[in-house]
């Protein structure tokens, strides 16, 4: 700590000693220095106080806490841990905020408010499972999931042990744990083991517990639950075990108390028919119900009671009889009491009267002999080592007789149920785990205390003994595992405690060798007592007495009364007494008191299933085992069985002895808390590092300590040691571990201290500015007034000097004119006479030069011919020598040139050097011809294969027809036909008939019909009458705001009634759940048990392509997506995006299809052409060489053309992407940079493409030189003559002639070449100029959309929306305009591909056809044309035909096997549209078996893939609109008039004519409710775990939230170690995951009426969640996440209004959420701010509203605490609200769904049904 810093000086608080209140709250008035013998104090009521303070008398008192820490969760939090601090902090948070739950380390404190409190409900249960235990507030519900948590983990036994004193809660606290467990841990299966758990509290409850003067229902034994859990973790079964029973309370009560319910609740219920046996009256009839002399108890009825009793006894498999046993028993022990002993006149015998009522009824109910029982109550058998002696007891031994076998027979029933509730919680499945409750007796002290006193302390001193050396080892396992050097930390050891009770000769021991004496008595023990243990710290013996002895426990002393220690510990009951029940005539009296009970059972295995007791193993009554001794035993087990979990405290408190709700004695509150060890718990942590934060905790609430300077590091740790080791400068005050810090007691209050003065200073200089600033404001006002009025006077004053200024200006330009005027007048006269004189001098003098300049002029111009001529001349004579030596020297030159020409031309190797190169290209070509003409071949035999195929078939065809040809010659089919035409006409008649009859019928049938209706009108008419006259009496007594409440109670009434309504859809479809997991159960019975393999091919089935395959049926699927363009029209056809995919896929087959044809059909002719100059092959080489040569060229034209234009397109695109991106000039210029390098590239390929087209041409033309030279040589070879000498002389002219040829040759192909390039680049200067032309188009639109931005910017926001949309809605139908002409376009190519197809298709038909004629034989002449049949399109009905056998092919493959992704591309819904086409055309036909099979195949289809896919959200929605969807077909096509409006006349041509599906309408519907429950349930199990990190933890708006100092429960042994810790969710995430879900449904096609219940359903859930945690949550309730909140929700606002939803009632969800935001930001503190807070908030109930106040958290000492007076003003003010008493929101409310009607535009006629589906087997009809 810092060495200027001591806390004892003025203004600092302390806690002083006091009386009555055990601590007071004080303030230093005057700074303390060390020796001063008083501290001047000042008391919160002003009272001056001097404090003596003594070093070691009376020291320094208590620190208190800061304001900000005081009202926390977790004591450990605070920074003075001490007594009056624990004590502060509890009387705060349990009278101010009314939290009846506060964490102290460990510890679980639990103050009893003596109130119903709606804090364990369900949703609380729901809200803490699965939460860390210090994420929420403080709650038994954490505690128990902490223990859950923890056994799931670490897969080790956990326990709970509950302590308290008598009245603080335990039994309660016990029991919410329970039923905790039993709701997050059901059973899996249907036993109800968790209903069973919970029901033994009532039993146990009503044999184990009574009133007492502390508590009404105070349990006056001790139990051990342990419930059980298989690897799954869910509850299996349970054991108890139960310690130290007070059976003393049979037969005695003190004053206003009771015995056990179950008496009270037998005696209430003795009306009853089935207990007249009993006969049984009043409880105040009974003497051992009547002891305590108040038979009642407030609030509780004994029978409700005891049916409740019965009720578990019940479920808990006990049988009926087996209850009547028990309850005679209980009978008979009040008879028993009632049994009077009467004295003999000796005094030393008794009897009892022969005719006692309760005798017999005692012995009757039991079963057992009269005369024996009446004998052995007032006799008892002496046996000696010879003999057996039968002597009397007085009256007092027997009534002590009858009492102890009174309290012997209870406790035997007490076992046995215990027993038996074991038995029905037992399973024969293997325990993996278990959670232990404990709920045993706290520290007892009274006035006198007895031996059960003394147990009960006993059992808690080892309880404390466990718990300290468990909290020093968590302690110890913090600072190891953080890595800080640590100390032994020295804690209170009871040991000594414990060993003066348990060990050898210990008080035990003496005790049980006493009991052992025969003669020994409490005073004889008490006296070995003190001289054994006088010597002991732990053992006193008081000065006053010499029957009691003092035990020093770890809570307080405590004096034990020895009278009754050996009776008690004895537990007499004769024997004979015990025989005679052991004979009785009923079995379970007689098992009650059976020898089995005296064996010592088996050892077990596991520890839960030990037993009880232990007793001992022979029935000797002196080697009986006494009852200290088996309460040691049993305690020792327990100890051993806690040892082996892990603990879990909980320590009740008692906060006043009168049972008032929130009252708090501070007295009996530090009594009790330093009894159940929760300030030793304290003092632990305070001995060590108590105060503990983590590093970027720490950093964001004491950052405002640094400096700049000290934060320019990254590392948030390093920046955190170097502020500690600055500001505290002890080291060891302080120790940094791995992932935290640790603080001694009082530094953070120091550190707290220093950030409080910070932004004190820090507020000062805020306000200094701010007043600063507000002065100067005020001066410059001042200053201005000044200012003006000084202005104005000085205006004044200058006004006038002005206008004196004016005049005198005025008369000096009067007097400057005048004189000026004079002067200038003067001047003029003088300046005229001597310009004049000047005029005629200078024309003399310049007459003179001009003559003179004309001479030297004229002589000029004679010296400039003479000389020119004379040049002239000299440059002809040069200039004629040079042309004649020129023309001398380029004669001689061209002579040279010429002749070096000729020689060239001569000599064969300049054609060498030209061809060189050409021979790999001309190989090149060759190959691609030889590869041609290959694939010309293959062609030609597939058309071979194809042409005799069709001609087998035109074989065919022609047999038939003269198969039908002859049948025609048959004359007996005609006379068969006639007599078929007779019957049809007499059946015609006929039916002409019968509709003659019909129609009279159905004419008499309406006449009747229309006398009907007139009388029903007239009826009606009189109905509307009396209907007016009463609406108009009702009109004329009611309000228009009367019609406004019973149409809400009306709709309110409907609401409801249709949630019942799903509700019990919803139980239905639990209870069918249940059916269908019991059959599948049986099911599996029945077979061996095993792992099956399923067939290899499932998946394969299962799991479909995404890829779309390429199949004949997508020609008739564009057809009829064609078809449907036409009938739907443009504008719709437009708007479907996959319609139009599909268009241009056609589009593009067909031109391929196109291409195919068209090149088949030229090479076929090329064959037929070939094969025709085959005869003329020696004549014509030059032109098949030619042809190939054309069309070599043109291929290769083609492909250069088609790459070209695949750039061009290229380039275009790369240009208008480049515009729309960016609209900036330097980008444009790039891309018009990278279109002109573009441009070059295609060029300089055009060139070298041109060089290899004329390298081609010479090689053609040599080839062809070259042919002619061989013709030649043979021509030269067939010749006789002499070869030399002709070769010689005729080399010269061949050449000549071949040099010709070739310059010819290239010169034509320079020409083709040169006429190639001219249409290229004009070609490229088109397109060019088109790009130029584009590229000045997209930068005009560019600068008409930054005209248009700018624009924009100019206005207002709520101009810019609507110019925005109205600019949207312009763009969108420009872009369908565009559509429709792309569609008309494509319509158009359509229709002329459709035409040109069937062309290609008539000429290959015909070829095809010659080809066949050609082959066939001649003796068929009629039919060598091939006649080709078209099919007549048909009109389709809308229907879909199907074979009964192909039924559950249908079901399987539109329903089990089906994905949402395979029909995405398709008309949504369409599963359902099929389904209702194979049911009309079921209807068409009137097969009712077929409607009925297909619709009850369809509903237990889709419930099984439901079932199978029950968490795919996917999956879920897209049956839930295929449902609806059939639903609503159903209903449009019913043929109901209500349904038929909005339907066009062909829908209403195809309504159902024979089957009216009403009833299976109402199995859709409830189906689709079912179906949209399971949605709401999925898409919530995936948003749920989202809700609270991202509406209340994650910083949405970053900086704003404030960090407090946490406390002992944000330990790591509460978190989850293994994983990377919690998932954190944003808000971002969670409206992405909406979207998700909105988009699934919103694409598989569900109603928008739907979508928005739905949205709304999950809304309702963030709003519950949210609220919930906020509720439950101290730390969230601040300013700072009400408006983190408050942002959030108007997120989620947005987004619904983004989606069109804000109108689905999904925002008003949000209230109750939002309200709540409003009410963390809002003023709190006058009348004023409480009226606008209940005129605020009136979503919430009065409850929230109060329990928000009392969290609200200050993150600062600057922000006010919600006071208490507010609060109750609050309440007030709220009174006259009827709120539902329950705190939380029900997360699990379901809003009732309506399923409005909802038909459909398409026709069913026009459907597509894709081929991927793979039903072939359906027939359109």
């Amino acid at each position: 700590m810092s060495g200027d810093y001591y806390p004892y000086s003025k203004y600092t608080r302390v806690w002083i000693p006091d009386p009555e209140d055990v601590w007071k709250a004080a303030e230093i008035v005057k700074d303390y220095k060390e020796g001063d013998p008083v501290l001047r104090l000042k008391l919160e009521d002003e009272t001056p106080l001097e404090y003596p303070v003594g070093p070691k008398s009376n020291p320094l008192p208590f620190l208190r806490n800061p304001d900000i820490l005081v009202g926390e969760n977790d004591l450990t939090a605070l920074s003075y841990l001490h007594e009056p601090a624990v004590l502060h902090n509890l009387r705060v948070r349990f009278l101010e905020s009314n939290s009846i739950y506060t964490y102290c380390g460990i510890v679980l404190v639990a103050i009893n408010p003596y109130e119903q409190l709606q804090i364990y409900g369900e949703e609380v249960i729901n809200a803490y499972s699965g939460q860390n235990m210090g994420d929420m507030d403080p709650h038994i519900f954490a505690v128990a999931e902490e223990a859950y948590k923890q056994m799931a983990r670490d897969e080790k036994n956990q326990s709970i042990i509950v302590s308290g004193e008598s009245g603080a809660g335990k039994t309660v606290s016990a029991k919410y744990a329970m039923r905790f467990f039993a709701t997050v841990g059901g059973s899996a299966s249907d036993t109800n083991v968790e209903d069973k758990v919970l029901a033994s509290s009532p039993i146990m409850e009503a044999i184990g517990n009574a009133k007492t003067t502390r508590n009404d229902n105070s349990s006056r034994f001790g139990k051990y639950i342990q419930i059980g859990f298989n690897k799954h973790y869910h509850i299996i079964g349970a054991n108890m075990r139960t310690y130290l029973l007070e059976k003393s309370r049979v037969v005695f009560q003190a004053e206003d108390e009771r015995n056990y319910h179950i008496f009270y609740q037998l005696c209430a219920s003795a009306s009853l028919p089935e207990f007249k046996d009993l006969t049984l009256t009043s409880a105040e009839d009974f003497t051992y119900t009547s002891l305590g002399e108040n038979i009642f108890i407030e609030g509780v009825n004994d029978a409700e009671d005891f049916k409740k009793t019965r009720e578990a006894f019940t479920l808990l498999g006990i049988k009926e009889s087996s209850q009547n046993s028990i309850f005679k028993v209980i009978a008979s022990i009040l008879h028993l009491g009632n049994v009077e002993i009467c004295s003999d006149r000796d005094g030393e015998s008794c009897h009892i009267a022969r005719k006692d009522v309760h005798l017999q009824h005692f012995c009757k109910l039991l079963g057992v002999e009269l005369q024996q029982m009446e004998h052995w109550l007032c006799h008892r058998k002496l046996a000696t080592t010879s003999e057996t002696y039968v002597k009397t007891m007085s009256t007092k031994q027997a009534t002590n007789a009858r009492d102890a076998l009174a309290k012997h027979i209870y406790a035997r029933m007490f076992d046995w149920i215990v027993e038996h509730i074991n038995l029905s919680l037992q399973t024969s499945t293997k325990q993996h785990s278990f959670i232990g409750v404990l709920d045993i007796y706290g520290f007892e002290t009274f006035e006198v205390n007895s031996f059960e006193q003394f147990c009960i302390n006993y059992a808690n001193e080892k309880l404390q003994q466990q718990f300290n050396s468990h909290v020093f080892k968590l302690e110890q396992e913090e600072y190891m595992k953080e890595q800080i050097p640590w100390t032994l930390i020295d804690f209170a050891d009871n040991q000594p405690c414990i060993d003066l009770i348990e060990a050898r000769l210990g008080i035990l021991d003496l005790l049980d060798e006493e009991c052992k004496v025969p003669k020994g008595t409490d005073q004889n023990w008490a006296q070995k007592l003190y001289n054994k243990h006088s010597s002991s710290a732990h053992f006193q013996k008081p000065r006053m007495s010499n029957i009691s002895f003092i035990i020093i426990h770890f809570a307080d002393k405590v004096e034990y009364q020895c009278d009754g220690f050996l009776e008690k510990n004895r537990d007499t009951v004769y024997e004979e007494q015990i025989n005679i029940l052991k004979a009785s005539q009923f079995q379970l009296v007689a098992d009650l008191f059976s020898d089995k009970d005296d064996v010592t059972p088996a050892k077990s295995a596991r520890v839960n299933v030990r037993a009880l007791k232990t007793v001992p193993k022979a029935p000797n009554k002196e080697h009986r085992k006494t009852v200290g001794h088996q309460f040691r035993t049993s305690l020792h087990l327990l100890m051993d069985t806690l040892n082996a979990t892990t603990p879990h405290y909980v320590r009740c408190i008692k906060p006043n002895d009168f049972k008032e709700a929130f009252s708090f004695d501070s007295r009996r509150a530090v009594q009790q808390l330093r009894a159940c060890g929760v300030l030793e718990t304290i003092r632990i942590s305070a001995a060590g590092y108590p105060s503990r934060w983590t590093y970027p905790d720490f950093f964001n609430r004491y950052r405002v300590l640094m400096k700049k300077s000290d934060m320019t590091t990254a590392d948030k740790k390093l920046v955190c040691k170097n502020l500690l080791e600055t500001l505290i400068k002890e080291p060891d005050m302080f120790q940094f571990g791995k992932t935290k810090i640790f603080f001694r007691a009082g530094q953070v209050a120091y550190l707290e201290k220093l950030r409080t003065d910070r932004f004190r200073s820090a507020c000062i200089k805020i306000q200094k500015t701010v007043r600063g600033w507000l002065q100067r404001i005020r001066y410059r006002k001042i200053r201005k007034m000044a200012v003006t009025l000084q202005r104005y006077g000085r205006g004044y004053m200058a006004r006038r000097y002005a206008e004196f200024l004016r005049q005198t200006r005025a008369a000096i330009i009067c007097q400057k004119q005048y004189r000026m005027v004079r002067e200038r007048r003067e001047f003029l006269r003088v300046r005229r006479a001597v310009v004049t004189i000047q005029a005629y001098a200078k024309g003399m003098f310049t007459r003179r030069i001009y003559q003179e300049f004309l001479l030297h002029h004229k002589a000029m111009i004679i010296q400039k011919n003479v000389r020119g001529w004379m040049q002239r001349k000299q440059f002809r004579r040069a200039r004629n020598a040079a042309i004649t030596i020129q023309c001398a020297f380029r004669r001689m030159h061209a002579k040279r040139q010429l002749k070096q020409l000729k020689i060239e031309a001569r000599s064969a190797e300049h054609l060498k050097k030209l061809n060189t190169g050409m021979e790999n290209k001309i190989v090149q070509l060759q190959r691609k011809m030889d590869d041609q003409s290959k694939e010309l071949r293959t062609q030609n035999e597939q058309l071979q294969t194809v042409n005799t195929s069709l001609g087998s078939e035109v074989n065919k065809l022609q047999k038939q027809l003269e198969l039908l040809r002859s049948e025609q010659e048959d004359g007996g089919q005609v006379r068969s036909l006639e007599e078929e035409l007779e019957h049809l006409r007499k059946e015609l008649e006929e039916a002409h008939t019968l509709r003659n009859k019909m129609e009279e019928e159905h004419i008499n049938e309406k006449m009747d019909l229309t006398q009907r209706v007139d009388e029903l009108e007239r009826e009606n008419s009189l109905l509307k009458s009396e209907k007016e006259e009463m609406n108009r009496r009702i009109l004329q007594h009611s309000k228009s705001t009367e019609e406004e409440v019973s149409s809400v109670s009306l709709q309110s009434e409907l609401d409801k009634e249709r949630e019942r309504y799903q509700n019990l859809l919803k139980e239905f479809s639990r209870l069918e759940q249940r059916y269908d997991n019991l059959k599948e159960e049986m099911s599996l019975n029945k077979f061996q048990p095993g792992h099956t393999r399923n067939p290899s091919n499932q998946s394969s089935l299962e799991s479909d392509s995404n890829y779309p395959s390429v199949s004949t049926s997508e020609i008739g699927d564009t057809e009829d997506s064609i078809q449907l363009v036409d009938e739907m029209g443009i504008d719709k056809a437009a708007m479907d995006i996959s319609l139009f995919m599909k268009l241009q896929k056609r589009v593009r087959e067909l031109e391929q299809e196109r291409k195919k044809l068209q090149l088949t059909v030229e090479k076929m002719e090329e064959l037929a052409k070939r094969k025709g100059s085959e005869s003329r092959l020696s004549t014509s080489e030059q032109e098949t060489a030619d042809l190939a040569y054309n069309n070599l060229k043109r291929q290769e034209l083609e492909s250069e053309n088609k790459k070209l234009k695949n750039d061009l397109n290229e380039l275009r695109k790369t240009v208008a992407e480049r515009a729309s991106q960016n609209s900036s000039s330097n980008e444009l210029q790039d891309s018009y940079n990278l279109l002109l390098s573009q441009l070059k590239s295609a060029n300089e390929e055009l060139d070298a493409r041109k060089e290899e087209v004329l390298i081609l041409r010479t090689q053609i033309v040599s080839a062809a030189q070259l042919q002619e030279k061989n013709e030649n040589i043979l021509s030269l070879n067939t010749t006789e003559t002499d070869s030399t000498p002709v070769v010689n002389n005729s080399k010269e002219p061949v050449d000549k002639e071949e040099a010709l040829k070739a310059y010819h040759g290239l010169c034509e192909s320079k020409k083709l070449l040169e006429a190639q390039l001219q249409t290229q680049s004009r070609q490229h200067k088109d397109e060019l100029e088109a790009l130029h032309t584009q590229i000045e188009l997209l930068k005009g639109d560019i600068e008409d959309k930054q005209e248009k931005l700018s624009y924009m910017m100019s206005l207002s926001p709520e101009a810019q929306v609507e110019y925005s949309v109205q600019q949207e809605i312009t763009r969108l139908t420009n872009d369908n305009l565009d559509l429709k002409e792309l569609v008309e376009k494509l319509e158009k190519n359509e229709r002329k591909l459709k035409k040109q197809l069937k062309i290609y298709m008539k000429k290959v038909q015909e070829l095809e056809a010659a080809q066949a004629a050609a082959q066939s034989s001649r003796s068929k002449p009629e039919l060598i044309r091939q006649v080709t049949v078209q099919r007549k399109e048909k009109d389709f009905e809308g229907m879909l035909e199907y074979n009964k056998e192909n039924e559950a092919l249908l079901v399987k493959t539109l329903i089990n096997d089906i994905r949402p992704n395979n029909v995405s591309g398709t008309v949504p819904c369409l599963p359902a549209y099929i389904l209702f086409m194979c049911i009309r055309h079921a209807d068409y036909i009137n097969d009712d078996q077929k409607v009925e099979s297909l619709l009850t195949s369809t509903i237990n289809a889709i419930k099984k893939v439901l079932k199978k896919n029950n968490d795919d959200f996917e999956m879920t929605s897209f049956w839930l609109a295929n449902t609806s969807r059939l639903l609503h077909c159903l209903k449009q096509y019913s043929g109901e008039e209500a349904f038929m409006t909005q339907n066009t006349p062909k829908q209403n041509e195809h309504c159902l004519k024979n089957f009216d599906l009403a009833e299976y309408r109402q199995v859709l519907s409830d189906l689709s409710i079912q179906i949209y429950q399971q949605l709401i349930k999925v898409a919530e199990g995936i948003i749920q775990p989202m809700i609270v990190s991202a509406m209340l933890e994650s910083e949405s708006i970053p900086s704003l939230a404030g960090v407090k100092p946490m406390g002992y429960r944000n330990r790591s042994s509460s978190m989850d170690m293994d994983a990377d810790g919690p998932t954190s969710y944003t808000l971002q995430a969670l409206i992405k995951q909406l979207g998700q879900f909105h988009n699934i449904m919103r694409d598989h096609g569900l109603d928008p009426e739907i979508i928005g219940q739905a949205v709304r359903q999950l809304f309702h859930c963030i709003n519950a969640v949210t609220l919930n945690n906020l509720l439950l949550r101290k730390d969230v309730c601040s300013w700072s996440t009400g408006m983190q909140l408050r942002y959030n929700t108007s997120q989620l606002e947005e987004w619904l209004r983004g989606n069109n939803l804000y109108q689905s009632k999904a925002a008003a969800t949000l209230e109750p959420i939002i309200q709540a935001a409003q009410l963390l930001q809002v003023k709190k503190k006058t009348s004023q701010d409480a009226e606008a807070i209940c005129a605020l908030c009136t979503a919430l109930t009065m409850q929230q509203i109060v329990k928000i106040l009392n969290l609200y958290t200050p993150l600062n000492e600057f922000e006010e605490r919600v006071t208490v007076s507010f609060i109750r003003n609050i309440q007030n003010r709220l009174q006259e609200r009827n709120d539902p008493p329950q705190l939380l929101l029900d997360t699990k409310h379901t809003f009732p769904v309506l399923f409005p009607y909802s038909p459909s535009a398409l026709s069913l006629e026009m459907l597509h049904i894709p081929a991927s589906l793979n039903i072939d087997f359906l027939v359109r009809v």
